[in-house]
């Protein structure tokens, strides 16, 4: 698996490389043909996504290729050795790629024919930035078989073949962004244009974007659809890495499918009808959240242990507390790729796709996106604020430590409601999101408290069942209880002054 960062150029036939010497020592350059058939389903919904599949021959790094979707400036590729069978698919990638082919098959869709260039930016021989100037001649595949009819820049039955070259500047493992940027102007300078498609095949085949509702621009039904679709793709992007239980992917997803949960119901007098859709965010979330909460409270333990001195670590608490919890972890997410392998997500998945595509708008989602979402945020927080209420009018201690749970998921939808509309509503809401953030955090504090303490007594039971020394499950219960109480304790400043900050919003 790697990391691209990376930069694409049009540029036109006679396009001359500028002299890059002033970034560093220049080899080459070395000349490769490659030659990479494109798999895909019929309907290129991997493509419309921005995902390649390739199986490629020559160069460096002959195999099959995944690309996802660029997540923070850089897109993640994954590789396989070359096999023999240019049909069957590696099914480890298959099932890499399932959330977008949804049961659908994979076929060829295309073939590309590189003629590349590569150019190599290295100082004290360490490479810095890769460039490489690729002539292409690209081919359409109808149903999985190449149309020999197809003439070059034409069509046949909708069918084309296309040449064109492009220049790439790819980030080596010891150059610097900014280094990149620099050789990317001096391309530009010479006459390089950024490039008008994301990937060769993109260029190819010219994919249309996912399909998604046509609203009244400026209206709230444009600015909720929009955002419901933001986190949709968001969601799709994570399902891969958390198939792969990369780190922070559960969390990612998770936050996914919470966004949209909370968008669909704050929302709902604008996209109407999605209680059910609602209810099964909630259930990938709850599944998710298994994975996750386990991931955090291992991680909270293993660091408390190493604050301890090693006097007070006694019998086997590391083993318990990391490998036992981590063994309860892998198990949570065994449960969580059944569950993506599942036809119920697919519907779920086939159920997002659709609310963006052909909601059910109510009357609001026809009016001025401003002063209609303005006022529902200001509603979710109200909801915020009356759930305080309550958490200080109840007595009873248990009780209590709920109300106070359903303020900090008040908040947190607040929080959320707030950052959806940012893009429109602007500062007053980036304000609104931070305040109902640091609610839910100061709460989020006491609550992980318990939480821990409620582990540490079942894990010391465990333990004592065992026959083991449980000493320091009391000391760490200890800490746990001083935190939780620290933090409960720093609640009602804070609220305080949140309250008098949310006031110069109202």
């Amino acid at each position: 698996m790697g990391i691209e960062i990376e930069d694409k150029f049009d540029v036109p036939p006679d396009y001359a490389i500028p002299d890059l010497t002033r970034f560093g020592e220049v080899v080459g350059p070395k000349s490769h043909q490659l030659v990479a058939l494109y798999y895909d389903t019929p309907d290129l919904r991997l493509a419309a996504r921005g995902v390649t599949l390739r199986r490629r021959r020559g160069g460096a790094d002959p195999g099959w290729h995944l690309k996802l979707p660029k997540a923070r400036g850089a897109r993640q590729e994954i590789t396989r050795p070359l096999t023999r069978s240019v049909k069957e698919v590696p099914q480890d990638l298959v099932e890499l790629v399932r959330a977008y082919t949804r049961g659908a098959p994979l076929v060829v869709v295309a073939e590309l024919e590189t003629r590349r260039s590569v150019t190599l930016l290295r100082e004290g021989g360490a490479g810095l930035v890769e460039l490489a100037d690729d002539r292409v001649k690209g081919t359409a595949f109808r149903d999985g078989v190449k149309d020999d009819g197809a003439k070059d820049d034409g069509a046949k039955d909708g069918v084309k073949v296309v040449r064109w070259r492009e220049v790439e500047a790819e980030l080596l493992d010891h150059g610097r962004p900014e280094l990149l940027a620099k050789v990317g102007k001096r391309l530009r300078k010479a006459g390089a244009v950024p490039a008008g498609a994301g990937s060769k095949l993109a260029r190819l085949l010219r994919p249309a974007p996912p399909a998604k509702a046509a609203t009244e621009p400026g209206s709230a039904g444009e600015v909720v659809v929009d955002y419901l679709a933001s986190q949709v793709t968001a969601l799709l992007a994570q399902d891969p890495r958390v198939r792969r239980a990369e780190e922070d992917a559960v969390h990612r997803m998770r936050v996914a499918a919470r966004r949209l949960r909370s968008a669909l119901k704050a929302f709902s007098g604008v996209v109407t009808g999605t209680e059910p859709l609602q209810e099964e965010l909630r259930r990938l979330g709850a599944v998710l959240g298994e994975a996750r909460d386990l991931e955090v409270i291992r991680e909270r333990f293993g660091r408390r242990l190493d604050a301890l001195p090693p006097e007070l670590v006694t019998g086997p608490v590391r083993a318990r507390l990391g490998s036992g919890l981590r063994e309860r972890e892998e198990e949570a997410y065994g449960r969580i790729r059944d569950v993506l392998s599942g036809d119920r997500y697919y519907a779920l998945l086939d159920a997002l796709d659709a609310v963006v595509a052909r909601p059910e708008l109510g009357r609001a989602a026809a009016k001025p996106a401003g002063k209609k979402l303005d006022a529902v945020a200001l509603s979710a927080w109200k909801k915020v604020t009356k759930a305080y209420e309550t958490a200080q009018s109840t007595t009873d201690p248990e009780r209590r430590e709920i109300a106070l749970h359903d303020v900090r998921k008040a908040a947190k939808r607040a929080r959320y409601t707030a950052e959806a509309l940012e893009p429109v509503l602007g500062r007053r809401m980036t304000k609104l999101a931070r305040l109902a953030k640091g609610v839910q955090e100061a709460l989020g504090g006491h609550q992980d408290g318990v939480v821990a303490q409620e582990t540490l007594a079942k894990e010391a039971e465990s333990a004592r069942q065992a026959g083991e020394d449980t000493f320091t499950y009391g000391v760490l219960a200890g800490l746990e209880r001083a935190a939780a109480e620290r933090a409960h304790a720093d609640v009602p400043r804070v609220w305080e002054e949140t309250v008098e900050a949310a006031k110069k919003l109202a």
